[in-house]
């Protein structure tokens, strides 16, 4: 599995848009074993993780679903509420108890059409993260059902 790390939003967003979001977050938790949400699913609120751990897992037909990546900490669980049709594309269960900041999509999407900086902002900090699942995703599933493994991903 790649184990680096994807940019946290206090790492990607200058102090003034991570204010702007941190807005209109709601603190949640949940148990562990708790499926945050489902392929096929609709990608309706985001979430940054404040302790805990969450595992990202695709399913694959006929098999068991395959982790993908390991989230803790300052992570940003979820990305597809960002890009239509706002469906999730992986899966995501709490291995862990898990305490995060939950985001209604909706109202962050609005917020970005109305302040075009910040939008530009989020999408590229999104856009990053959705570039490093994707590359997290191939490198597992070729770990996981190729004769030899990942091999380079270069």
């Amino acid at each position: 599995m790649i184990t680096t790390r994807t940019p946290s939003m206090l790492q990607a967003l200058p102090a003034e848009y991570r204010q702007q979001l941190m807005s209109v977050a709601r603190e949640v938790s949940f148990p562990q074993g708790t499926r945050l949400f489902e392929e096929g699913g609709r990608a309706d609120r985001f979430w940054i993780l404040r302790t805990g751990s969450i595992e990202l897992d695709m399913h694959v037909p006929g098999r068991k679903a395959a982790v993908i990546e390991m989230l803790r900490p300052n992570e940003l669980v979820g990305w597809s509420w960002l890009f239509s049709p706002h469906v999730w594309h992986l899966g995501a269960e709490a291995v862990t108890p898990v305490r995060a900041y939950e985001f209604d999509a909706e109202t962050v999407r609005t917020m970005c059409r109305e302040d075009a900086r910040l939008g530009s902002a989020v999408a590229q900090w999104v856009g990053e993260v959705l570039a490093h699942r994707l590359r997290s995703a191939r490198g597992r599933l070729l770990d996981l059902y190729a004769p030899y493994g990942a091999g380079s991903l270069v």
